[in-house]
């Protein structure tokens, strides 16, 4: 079962708020505005969305990219212990 799942990291490339993030909460992945992340939360941010623009490049997102982001961000999760 993944930690991170496509719908939570197309939720992300959907905001349009930069600073947006994806935290995992709880052993949830959820996407929360900058200003909802309190200290003790944001050392459970995974990514920003503003991250994910240097990593996509631009223009349309496809199917497979998203699928390939989970992936990789589940792996970085599950890396650091999750």
């Amino acid at each position: 079962m993944a930690l991170i799942e496509r719908e939570c990291v197309r939720q992300l490339l959907e905001s349009s708020d930069p600073e947006a993030a994806l935290v995992f909460v709880r052993g949830d992945c959820v996407v929360l505005p900058e200003d909802r992340i309190d200290d003790e939360h944001r050392r459970l941010v995974v990514a920003r969305r503003r991250d994910l623009d240097r990593f996509l490049g631009g223009g349309t997102i496809t199917e497979q990219q998203v699928d390939l982001l989970a992936e990789r961000l589940d792996n970085a999760v599950r890396d650091l212990g999750a």
